[in-house]
């Protein structure tokens, strides 16, 4: 395994568990950490070997974080893989653009109600205002009637 293979294997086993912030402070660290180590004359092998498995390392800093009060998100096991790593890719360059993504049924059920609200509105207006609508018109069409059988 290389070090950009720990490290994305790693960020993503800790985005199931940790904020953003925490999630990009834990890489970074490993980042730096392996970059010294390498400095001090060890191989990249070697140093990522003593690390171990990056999901190992993941579910143990979302594990201290819970007991520190600080985690986030969902609670996701060790060894559960959500998405494929083209999905994962995917999904990451998405929630950069977006910020946030919804699901495709969560934002049709938005769309609904929003519909079934505005059209509940719209009747209860027209309901309201009605009698006036309709007295009016009788208004205008007797003031009509008037006018073309003066002339």
């Amino acid at each position: 395994m290389e070090k950009r293979e720990f490290i994305e294997k790693l960020q993503r086993a800790l985005a199931g568990g940790l904020g953003s912030s925490l999630v990009a402070d834990n890489v970074r660290y490993y980042q730096d950490y392996i970059e010294s180590e390498i400095r001090k004359g060890r191989s990249e092998q070697e140093v990522l070997e003593q690390l171990g498995d990056p999901r190992l390392l993941a579910k143990s800093i979302i594990e201290a974080n819970k007991r520190a009060g600080a985690s986030y998100g969902s609670n996701m096991e060790y060894d559960e893989e959500v998405r494929s790593d083209s999905e994962e890719d995917e999904y990451t360059n998405e929630f950069k653009k977006r910020g946030f993504i919804l699901p495709e049924w969560l934002i049709v059920l938005i769309a609904a109600v929003v519909f079934i609200v505005i059209i509940g509105v719209v009747t209860s207006l027209l309901s309201f205002f009605s009698p006036v609508i309709i007295i009016a018109l009788i208004i205008i069409l007797v003031v009509k009637l008037f006018q073309s059988n003066t002339k």
